[in-house]
């Protein structure tokens, strides 16, 4: 039997809507659960916090709404969380102004002091408290770029000791078009080598075909030591889902993004994470090709090339998801979801291992 709380419930606690959710286990095993607490609606803009609950018995109970990152009367969303090998927490997030709408921006609209700028803070104390934020755009934001995201959802700290966000931005366009068009989308992710002090650019995955354009992305590391990618796909062919591969920590692809037809899905993000015992990857998203519901998690032994329905969560609607170990015996699953619309809740479902397996 499933577990399932409801760590965040539109209308409550100060925010008409909650999205984006994204979820970590310290070292110590307490869960942090992440997402945008939107102020005045359900809009990507206007006045955004990060807010975070943490829970101590693996998110059967949670603590008290906290904000873990604020833009004033402005934006501060997207968080990307990683738990260092140091027991540290880093929170990687963007800031805009409250006025800058994703239209805008796509359409070169908002200067670049408005638009969508990367910021990192950190916690040494399981996310009860957390350090001024720092800004990194110069370091990870190319002159040019429009749009820029992290994630959604939890980032990585590979073996080697290596930090990577994925991340997605759009090009400014080559032609008479907007710029809004899905074509325009491209990947990246950021990466550090000091435990976050200082940021770089890894990968870029730009092309305007209309094929596959990435968008938001997910990343795991597989046991032999490669990079798993799985990103949300807007053009209208050859499907919603596409995936790549890294040898170098995220420096390169072995090959741009290529379609995943093993994962129907519509267009919408979904989360990836590797388990080490038993040896498998996982994925959870949407997997109604038409809508944004029955969220559904997948299981691959190959590391990503076929995939195989494991679980299914229910048929109600559900959008965003990320994954999260909570203990050898369990997955946890925070997941937008509601009985007649997707942004109702986001849920927490803690998933036995067997019902995987």
């Amino acid at each position: 039997m499933t577990e399932t709380t409801v760590p965040f419930r539109a209308g409550r606690e100060g925010y008409a809507s909650f999205r984006i959710p994204a979820v970590v286990a310290t070292r110590s095993g307490t869960l942090l659960a992440f997402c945008e607490g939107r102020a005045d609606s359900a809009a990507d803009h206007g006045h955004i916090d990060i807010v975070l609950k943490r829970s101590t018995d693996g998110g059967r109970t949670w603590g008290p709404l906290q904000v873990a990152a604020s833009n004033g009367p402005g934006l501060a969303g997207n968080p990307a969380p990683v738990v260092l090998d140091t027991g540290r927490v880093l929170l990687v997030h963007v800031r805009a102004a409250a006025s800058a709408t994703e239209a805008a921006i796509l359409r070169g609209r908002v200067g670049e002091a408005d638009g969508r700028r990367v910021w990192v803070r950190h916690s040494d104390d399981d996310g009860r408290t957390w350090s001024a934020p720092r800004e990194i755009t110069p370091q990870v934001k190319k002159p040019g770029w429009r749009w820029y995201a992290t994630t959604p959802g939890h980032a990585l700290q590979l073996s080697s000791g290596r930090v990577l966000i994925p991340a997605n931005h759009t090009l400014p366009p080559t032609g008479t078009d907007t710029g809004a068009e899905a074509r325009y989308n491209a990947g990246h992710c950021l990466l550090s080598d000091d435990r976050g002090t200082t940021w770089y650019l890894g990968y870029l995955d730009e092309n305007t075909d209309g094929y596959v354009n990435v968008n938001e992305t997910t990343a795991a590391e597989l046991p032999d030591g490669r990079v798993y990618l799985n990103t949300r796909n807007d053009s209208p062919s050859p499907g919603n889902r596409a995936d790549a591969h890294s040898r170098d920590g995220g420096k390169t692809l072995v090959k741009p993004f290529r379609p995943q037809a093993g994962l129907a899905a519509p267009v919408c993000e979904g989360s990836v994470l590797q388990l080490r015992d038993p040896d498998l990857l996982l994925f959870s998203g949407p997997a109604d090709p038409a809508a944004r519901a029955l969220m559904t998690l997948r299981v691959s032994a190959d590391g990503g090339t076929t995939w195989r329905p494991a679980y299914t969560v229910d048929g109600l609607p559900a959008a965003y998801s990320d994954l999260v170990r909570v203990d050898p015996h369990t997955v946890g699953l925070l997941y937008e979801t509601g009985d007649f619309g997707p942004y109702e809740t986001i849920t927490f479902r803690r998933v036995p291992l067997r019902r995987l397996t």
